[in-house]
C-alpha cells in the first residue's frame, strides 16, 4: 500500500482523512520541490540536510523516529551526527512539514507540505501508520471541551491512538493460526 495513494474521505463536511502512506499523493520529487519552493517563499532554505531528512521521512511515508533517520543519513553520510539530524527536524517542524508525533516519539510529513493546518492525528500504535483527520468544527469542539474542562493543550498537536486496518487485518490472520497469536502479544510487554 505504499506510493503515491491516499486515503481521501469525503462528507457534508468536508473533513479529509489523509494518510501519510505516500504522504502528499505526488511524487517524491515534485513532493521536494513543493517543499523547496515552500521554504523560499517564507525566506528560508531547505539545505542539503534538511532536504534529505524530508526525503526520507517522505520514503518512508510512515512515522520515523530520530535514530532511523540519523542511522538512514549515516548509510548515505557516513559522518551524520545526530545534532544535525536534530536541527534539520526542528527546523521541518518549525517550517509546518513534519509532525512530531509525541505518543510513539517519532517524525511524520504534513498530509500537505504548504498548508499544515493541525489536523486531529491518528497513529497506529503498531506499525507507525498516521493518519491526518481535517474536520475544522470537530477540533474545534474538541479543544473547547478541553479548555472548559480547566485545561490548556500544550502544543497544536491533538492525537488519538489506534490499530490501523492493515495491523487489525494481520492480527486477525494471527489469530486463525493456533499459537501465532501469542508472539505480539509477548512483543507488546516488552
Amino acid at each position: 500500500m505504499h506510493g503515491a495513494a491516499h486515503d481521501h474521505a469525503h462528507d457534508h463536511g468536508h473533513a479529509h482523512a489523509h494518510s501519510h502512506e505516500g504522504a502528499v499523493g505526488a511524487s517524491l520529487e515534485s513532493a521536494l520541490a513543493m517543499a523547496d519552493a515552500y521554504c523560499r517563499e517564507r525566506g528560508e532554505k531547505l539545505t542539503p540536510i534538511r532536504r534529505k531528512v524530508l526525503e526520507l521521512l517522505l520514503a518512508s511515508g510512515r512515522a520515523t523516529k530520530a535514530y532511523s533517520l540519523l542511522d538512514e543519513m549515516r548509510q548515505i553520510h557516513p559522518g551524520s551526527a545526530p545534532p544535525t539530524v536534530y536541527r534539520a527536524l526542528d527546523f521541518l517542524l518549525t517550517a509546518g512539514l513534519v509532525h512530531r508525533i509525541e505518543s510513539i516519539n517519532a517524525f511524520a510529513v504534513c498530509h500537505d507540505l504548504t498548508q499544515c493546518q493541525h489536523g486531529i492525528l491518528v497513529v497506529c500504535q503498531q506499525c507507525g501508520n498516521v493518519t491526518e483527520l481535517h474536520e475544522p468544527k470537530l477540533r474545534q469542539a474538541l479543544v473547547a471541551q478541553i479548555e472548559a474542562a480547566g485545561y490548556r493543550l500544550s502544543g497544536d498537536g491533538i492525537e488519538l491512538k489506534g490499530l490501523c486496518a492493515q495491523c487489525q487485518a494481520s492480527q486477525a490472520n494471527l489469530a486463525g493460526h493456533p499459537g501465532a497469536a501469542a508472539a505480539p502479544e509477548a512483543a507488546a510487554h516488552s
